[in-house]
């Protein structure tokens, strides 16, 4: 699995190298706090991890690592936690991560439904739900924009005397299609000529150029039948569907349960929930996000800091491509810092790569 963890501008700077007993400590104290989502103190780590050394010595390293920006004091007398560097230098050099059992890829594959075809917003939101369940974090997705989409053809079929089909076929491979119903019965002859002037006037056009100059292209029928310009009115009214995605002008991010979170150590205060259903109730902000994410053919993780918008500063994000008829989406989670970073690891790369599959 290829895991690309931070664009280079938005990296947090490990500050300084560290020794073997401090990684070693570093890697107790942030394994200890995402099992128990509270202040770490040295005898803790003495007790849990058996390093070989005295808690004395724990506690002096782990001063040294506060003192580097790795740990924090949450309060005087308290334990210490893991800073955004600390996480960021566990994420790039001590992880290993963790293989999903049978049962999770099973899981996995029963909520996405190989067999089932289905429309990819359908593919997508299925995806988050499955992210959400198995990672007890906020699952989530971004539908592809068609807007840069380059339509390769159109076909009329006619499947009975009143119903037909209407298939696009985008460049690249993928294929739209809609049911169009009609009011009278069409020769194929008739559906023969509206293929052709459909695609003499909108085979080539990206799918933004279609939907700004799509009625002014049909307008003239090119034609004295009535039939057929009754018949063009029809499909050109149906194309506008074949050019919406998200369907019905959804947004193009999805969101799985928020409901899972519930039960998170830092959601329990009301400004953090506020903070996360503010999230999912604006998402211009994470289209943005998603929408100009690079991953470089591999996984993505940013965490806390690294992201440029305060509103994220609390929250890692971890999140794969997939892809469909040369476009590109975006599945993943988003959750607090305090992340079980090695399971999420595997199951966003595992589930990416279903979804991959799935649209192959």
């Amino acid at each position: 699995m290829t895991m690309r963890t931070g664009g280079l501008q938005e990296r947090i700077v490990v500050r300084e190298e560290l020794t073997a007993r401090e990684r070693q400590v570093l890697e107790a104290v942030v394994r200890t706090y995402v099992d128990t989502a509270g202040p770490v103190g040295s005898l803790s780590v003495t007790r849990r991890w058996k390093l070989g050394v005295s808690a004395a010595t724990i506690r002096n390293t782990m001063a040294e690592l506060e003192s580097k920006g790795y740990l924090a004091r949450p309060h005087a007398s308290a334990g210490r936690v893991p800073t955004d560097s600390a996480y960021r230098y566990f994420v790039d050099r001590l992880i290993r991560p963790t293989p999903l059992t049978n049962a999770e890829r099973d899981r996995i594959e029963e909520e996405l439904d190989p067999d089932a075809a289905s429309p990819i917003e359908r593919l997508v939101r299925r995806t988050t739900r499955a992210l959400s369940l198995i990672s007890h974090e906020l699952g989530l997705g971004l539908v592809p924009s068609l807007d840069s989409a380059v339509l390769e053809k159109i076909e009329l079929i006619r499947l009975s005397s009143h119903k037909a089909l209407m298939v696009a076929t985008v460049r690249n491979g993928l294929v739209r299609t809609v049911y169009v119903d009609l009011p009278l019965e069409i020769p194929r002859d008739t559906l023969v000529t509206l293929t052709v002037i459909l695609n003499e006037r909108l085979a080539g056009l990206t799918f933004a150029d279609l939907r700004e100059s799509l009625p002014e292209r049909l307008r003239d029928p090119g034609t004295d039948s009535e039939t057929a310009t009754e018949l063009l009115n029809i499909f050109m009214e149906s194309a506008q569907s074949l050019l919406d995605w998200p369907e019905a002008g959804g947004s193009p991010v999805l969101f799985g349960q928020t409901s899972v979170l519930a039960s998170q150590p830092e959601f329990t205060s009301g400004q953090r929930l506020k903070s996360l259903i503010e999230l999912t109730e604006h998402n211009q902000l994470m289209e943005g996000v998603l929408s100009n994410r690079s991953h470089s053919g591999g996984l993505r993780i940013t965490i806390g800091q690294e992201h440029r918008d305060e509103a994220l500063s609390s929250f890692t994000l971890v999140t794969a491509e997939y892809h469909v008829g040369g476009l590109k989406g975006v599945v993943g989670v988003i959750g607090p810092t305090r992340m079980p970073y090695e399971k999420v690891i595997s199951l966003v790369g595992y589930t990416s790569s279903l979804v991959n599959d799935i649209l192959r």
